[in-house]
């Protein structure tokens, strides 16, 4: 993977009109679940886990009780987005939504 696989802020911001539940902050996607306990928050975590290892594309996970903060950006591409971040934040809200958590992407923190 390398820069020129960067999406543009304009491919990123048309990305992010299918993916509600992601904001564009600080050169990645981020967002974050809330899910009904911590017992499920762990659940999403063991799930994104999984998602991970299948597309070999590895999100930062934090986990704060019952909440899940991700981000997704593409280091061997120069942290950067790319496709692969798309891809896999789709794959993720959808798992997400598979455990009842609820995505709350302007609690993102502004960096």
């Amino acid at each position: 993977m390398s820069a020129k696989d960067e999406l543009s802020r304009g491919d990123i911001d048309a990305a992010l009109q299918k993916l509600p539940d992601w904001r564009y902050n600080s050169g990645g996607l981020h967002t974050v679940f809330k899910a009904g306990s911590a017992r499920v928050a762990l659940d999403l975590i063991a799930r994104i886990g999984d998602l991970a290892e299948e597309q070999n594309h590895h999100p930062d996970v934090d986990w704060r009780y019952n909440k899940v903060i991700v981000s997704l950006t593409s280091h061997d591409a120069g942290t950067v987005v790319t496709s692969r971040d798309v891809s896999a934040a789709e794959a993720i809200s959808s798992a997400a939504a598979g455990t009842g958590a609820e995505a709350k992407p302007d609690q993102v923190q502004k960096g």
